[in-house]
């Protein structure tokens, strides 16, 4: 059970898709992709996460916010948690962002 788990689990990061961010100001320098919470791939979820977040001066993200998810409180953690750890070319500004979380 427990590698049929992790086999769905690593072929649920794989199928994970991003849009580019909405700013094009914004020049991605590292991206990390979410994790896919391990119960939802259990009880097959799907679903997205939509998220706007500012970008510091230095390259950082300073702060993430969720925009809409579906379904509700399943995969913002793991969203929010990984784009707080992209960093962009010096500039800073605002994006907008769309990861899908499909098995």
């Amino acid at each position: 059970m427990r590698r049929s788990l992790l086999t769905a689990t690593g072929l649920a990061v794989l199928a994970l898709s991003f849009a580019a961010p909405a700013s094009a100001d914004l020049k991605p320098t590292k991206r990390v992709e979410p994790q896919y919470p391990a119960e939802a791939a259990r009880a097959g979820t799907q679903g997205f996460v939509e998220v706007e977040f500012t970008v510091d001066e230095g390259g950082k993200v300073a702060s993430v916010s969720v925009v809409n998810a579906k379904p509700a409180r399943v995969f913002e953690q793991s969203a929010v948690r990984a784009v707080k750890q992209w960093e962009f070319a010096p500039g800073g500004g605002k994006g907008k962002v769309r990861l899908d979380f499909s098995l």
